[in-house]
């Protein structure tokens, strides 16, 4: 038998660390090659990791909302391969490690200084507790009913060590309050790691929901303040007349799906055009590093999908530039199924240098997109809707029904100024406005 050593792997470019989410077996499992062991998240994607070998999963390393490095070893999975072993000392093993481990026996727990030779907390609840978390409620006289009526922050609400810890301050210092789910301790906690001043906490009355941001969320909400304090943001807004790209649309799209199994959208439409206005204004596809301006060589464009939890992911169409429309209709289709089913690869968001939304999707007319950092530049697509236009012709002008969009630019005018962010979006109108509708597949 031999013990083998399941380590986190590079995740991508510029990812060195990801927080466990999620173990998927527990010890004692049997693990077959391919299987997944566990879920971790980063910030720019989750993703389960699977085993690299059959075996029996004998030690976790590492408990739920625990950071690991790349090339830490999250488990130890024992193997009737020929690998080399694992140099466990268990006689050396800290109770800081045995803490982290997710199995612990009875015997063990009494035996760790940290719980004082206490009783082993029993977890008659359905909820969760990780082995730090039930020790510190041991050691501070925390019965089950207590534990559970504690509000936790991690994922799907699970009780963290803050989270423990924090309650356990507040306990000792207002011992006949009940702080509970129902009734939540006014902990002022940190703000979003941001520049501003941490604002005070704010009171709540009864009825008032507390709905913890995922971490997700978190994330996003930091990235945009971020965003928000770094560039200087503009906004230019254009109306397209889009009814050549609908006709032509409405008029292929079933013979497109019959050839070529895909079905097409306007989205790869745009993004095609958008890629072609990109080379010829490439100062809206570059960065800013101090003073120095980076221009891509590489046009990624980013492709903002919405994700079933409501919240937002931006995988990278690289080259876009080189890709054919067809090509284009695979590449959105596929990166868009991937968003909706969580298998989006960490390589598959990394990399944009310009950021396409389509707020349309969800009816709006436009909006103001904030900057994708460290790109400088962002196009909103709006609902493309029937409106009345006066419309030219040799014989004079009229009134007709015109498919119409209005798209919103947002860029940095620290690079951009509102010359290039205009002309910019004046070259996609034309561009589209100018749509063969008579052209083949």
């Amino acid at each position: 038998m031999a013990k083998f050593e399941l380590k986190l792997p590079k995740m991508g470019e510029s990812v060195e660390e990801a927080t466990l989410t999620a173990w998927l077996v527990a010890v004692g499992d049997s693990i077959e090659i391919d299987d997944g062991v566990l879920e971790v998240s980063t910030d720019k994607v989750d993703t389960e990791l699977p085993s690299e070998v059959s075996g029996i999963l004998i030690e976790q390393l590492f408990e739920v909302d625990a950071v690991i490095k790349v090339g830490e070893t999250i488990a130890i999975i024992e193997t009737e391969d020929e690998f080399d072993s694992v140099a466990l000392d268990v006689a050396t093993t800290n109770t800081s490690t045995i803490a982290n481990k997710t199995e612990l026996t009875a015997e063990t727990l009494t035996k760790t200084p940290i719980f004082e030779n206490k009783p082993v907390l029993t977890n008659t609840s359905k909820r969760f507790y990780s082995p730090l978390v039930r020790s510190i409620a041991q050691k501070e006289n925390i019965d089950q009913n207590e534990l559970d009526s504690i509000l936790g922050t991690g994922k799907d609400q699970r009780l963290t060590k803050d989270d423990i810890l924090a309650y356990v301050t507040q306990r000792n210092t207002k011992p006949k309050e009940v702080i509970t789910q129902e009734k939540q301790p006014q902990i002022s906690k940190p703000a979003l790691e941001t520049n501003s001043e941490v604002s005070s906490p704010i009171k709540t009355a009864t009825g008032d929901v507390i709905i913890p941001m995922d971490r997700m969320g978190k994330l996003i909400a930091k990235h945009m303040v971020h965003s928000m304090q770094t560039s200087a943001h503009v906004q230019s807004f254009i109306e397209i007349d889009v009814t050549n790209i609908v006709n032509w649309r409405n008029k292929i799209k079933d013979k497109f799906l019959k050839d070529k199994g895909e079905k097409i959208t306007f989205t790869p439409i745009f993004m095609q055009t958008i890629a072609q206005c990109i080379t010829e204004f490439p100062m809206v596809n570059v960065s800013i590093d101090g003073t120095n301006i980076i221009q891509k060589k590489a046009i990624n464009l980013g492709m903002a999908a919405a994700l079933p939890d409501g919240n937002l992911i931006v995988p990278v169409i690289k080259n876009a530039d080189e890709l054919s429309l067809i090509g284009m209709v695979k590449k959105v289709n596929e990166l868009a199924l991937k968003s909706r089913t969580g298998k989006l690869m960490p390589d598959e968001i990394q990399g944009g240098t310009y950021t396409v939304t389509n707020v349309g999707s969800f009816g709006s007319i436009t909006g103001t997109p904030i900057i994708n950092q460290p790109q400088v530049a962002i196009l909103a697509l709006g609902a493309i809707r029937k409106m009345p236009a006066v419309i030219e012709t040799p014989d004079g002008d009229f009134i007709g029904i015109r498919h119409k969009m209005i798209v919103a630019h947002s860029y940095d005018h620290r690079v951009v100024n509102g010359a290039l962010g205009g002309q910019f979006i004046l070259k996609l109108k034309q561009i589209l406005e100018n749509f063969d509708s008579q052209q083949s597949l």
